[in-house]
This record gives C-alpha cells, structure tokens and sequence, in this order.
C-alpha cells in the first residue's frame, strides 16, 4: 500500500462557539479577511466583531466573493490588497462563498477557516471546491489537499437563515448516500472508500428521522436537537464521507446520477437562477432510485420529499418536460456517472421522468 494522508474536518457547534476563535485561530496569525456573500456577511458580523473585540486577530475587511464560484472571481479577489496581505481568510456564508474562499486561500497558500451561515451543504468541512463559470454552468470540482482548517458552525445564526437552504441542504445531504452505495457496488474498495460509503448511511438517517422536525424549527428561527442533528449530517457528516471518497480527486464515488441530472440541468437558465442545488439534486434522487429500480428506497424519499415540500415533479424545478428532453443527452456522458455500475441511457431517463410524472402516493 503506498503511503498517504488524510486530513479530516475540524469543527466547532453550538451558539457560542465564536467564543473558540481566538483560542484556534491565533496560532496562524493576527490579521484576517472575510470573504462571503452580502447577506451572510451581514449576518455573520456583529458576532465575528463581538467575539473579536477583546482579541489579538483583527478582520482587515469584509470583501464580497464575486456571486459565482469560478476561476475568475478567484483570480480578481485574491489580487485585493486587504486578501493579500492577510494572515489568513475566514469564509463566511453557503457553498459557492466558501467554495471560492477555499480557491482563493490555496492560491495564497494562507489558512482557511469556514463560517457558514445557512445549512445548504458541507463545502465548510470539505476539501472541493464546485467550480462554475461566472454565468452560474457547471465546469468541474476542484480538489484540495485538506480541508478550512476549523468550521465555526454557530446554530443561533444558522436558525435565522432562510428554511429554504436547510430545506435544500436535505436533499443534497441524503443524495450523498445513495450516490455513494451505488457508485461502489459489487466493489472491495480500499479502506477510505469503504470506509466513506459506510459512513454515508449517517447522511440519510437523521434527515428522514429529524428533517420535518428541523425545517418546523428553523420556520420559527428555533435551535432543538432535530434542528442541529439535521445541521451536523449537512455540513459535517457530508463533508467527512466526501473527504473519504475523494480521496483519489475524483468524483467517482463521491457523486453519482442524481448530480449529473443537477449538472446538465443548470445550463437551463430557469434551473441555475431560480433554484438551488440540494433541491435539484434531491428531484435527481427520485430518479436515480427509478433508474436502479430500487422502488422500496424511491417509495420512501418520494414520501419524504412530499412531507417537507422537496420536488417530485419536473414542474416543481420550473421546467417542461420538453425543456429536459433538449437537455438529457448530456446526463449520461458526465463525469458523475462514469464509473457508475451499469451503462445509463437517455432512454433509461426518460422512463423515469414518465414513471414519476405519472406517481402519486399519500
């Protein structure tokens, strides 16, 4: 076996936990850049400024990512004076801010910490980064050799974020499993790929088990267990089996059929500018399931995605049926599915976009 490392995910969670900054933070430096979306931003920053305030870190500025994670946005904030010059950048916000923060700290070789402010998926406790261009398509996932050094997960602020990316943030999270499973059928896989795809059951359970719970407490800006066990499978477990099953920078069995759905699809404009991506992903899930005529598996997240409002219809994503057909020649050539166990066909999507579009179950 040849030598290797693994770099596994620090994190912090709780409502205080920006308390822990200075203790974890102060050994890389004294300064910091804030890198993040608008609004979480906002959301984020009297708490980064109250818990800094008697500190030796200070935030030398709060810059904007650019709206995309692409390579451009990247390039253009890395040359900042204030990113630059600081000792290490904390990326604040979803995904796509902290997917670029990432790109820009390795491009800087500077420490990178994770602030998330909403719960839509596990790119704080991971190491890739969706790169897309800066018109919002697709490109590839970049891989980083570890991980933002610590994830400061703070469930008061997460609370009082939309429902909506919580709500996305499930169906991504229990894709992870189902993606995996197939994806390394029949296989005897080497220790961390075995050992990710065992893991991934903890993306699927707590979500079914707390995930109506979770999203009734975040409607009412409320932190209970449900709500935080939902938060921890988002954003830690997701980003723990993803490390494992990445481990040879690939999406071989870190993805599967239902993101090559979300892929192709966000060449659709109504797709990228008006829906998210767990959402996307988890109307994949149904047809994935349909596709590996795992009905038993489909029955149950078709009453899932119901009961929390998930999509279970085309429409549900805003597109016709003749707007999938324009796009499903390209499901089957994606990366996500090339090691998949079995040849997928247009044909084969087809037959489940008409299976679901014809299923009703109360």
């Amino acid at each position: 076996m040849d030598n290797y490392s693994m770099f596994m995910p620090n994190y912090s969670i709780g409502g205080n936990v920006y308390d822990n900054i200075s203790e974890i933070c102060g050994l890389y430096g004294t300064t910091a850049v804030v890198i993040g979306g608008h609004k979480a931003m906002a959301a984020a920053k009297d708490a980064l400024d109250a818990a800094l305030s008697d500190s030796s870190i200070s935030i030398c500025d709060y810059v904007w990512y650019g709206g995309e994670c692409s390579y451009n946005n990247a390039e253009t904030t890395a040359q900042l004076s204030s990113v630059k010059n600081a000792d290490m950048i904390f990326a604040v916000g979803g995904g796509k801010a902290t997917d670029t923060a990432k790109l820009i700290a390795d491009m800087l070789d500077k420490p990178v910490f994770a602030f998330p402010t909403i719960a839509s998926n596990c790119s704080c406790c991971t190491s890739v980064s969706i790169i897309y261009t800066d018109e919002g398509v697709f490109i590839k996932p970049h891989f980083f050799s570890k991980p933002p050094v610590h994830s400061f997960i703070n469930t008061e602020i997460i609370a009082q974020s939309p429902a909506k990316y919580l709500w996305a943030g499930m169906g991504d999270t229990y894709a992870k499993y189902y993606e995996a499973t197939v994806s390394a059928r029949g296989e005897i896989c080497e220790h961390f790929t075995a050992f990710g795809v065992a893991a991934s059951k903890m993306c699927v359970d707590p979500i079914l088990q707390y995930g109506k719970s979770a999203m009734e407490a975040i409607s009412n800006n409320k932190v209970t267990y449900e709500f935080s066990q939902v938060v921890l499978a988002i954003c830690v477990t997701t980003g723990i089996v993803s490390i494992m099953l990445t481990k040879d920078l690939t999406p071989d069995y870190n993805s599967g059929l239902a993101h090559a759905v979300f892929y192709a699809l966000t060449s659709i404009e109504e797709v990228e500018k008006n829906h998210l991506h767990g959402e996307v992903v988890a109307f994949g899930i149904l047809l994935m399931l349909l596709v590996d005529k795992n009905l038993t598996e489909f029955e149950k997240i078709y009453r899932f995605n119901k009961s929390v409002k998930l999509p279970t219809r085309i429409s549900d994503i805003g597109i016709s049926r003749k707007q999938f057909e324009d796009i499903v020649d390209k499901i089957p050539d994606m990366s996500d599915i090339r090691h998949w166990p079995y040849r997928v066909t247009t044909d084969m999507i087809l037959d489940a976009v008409d299976y679901l579009e014809k299923y009703n179950i109360n």
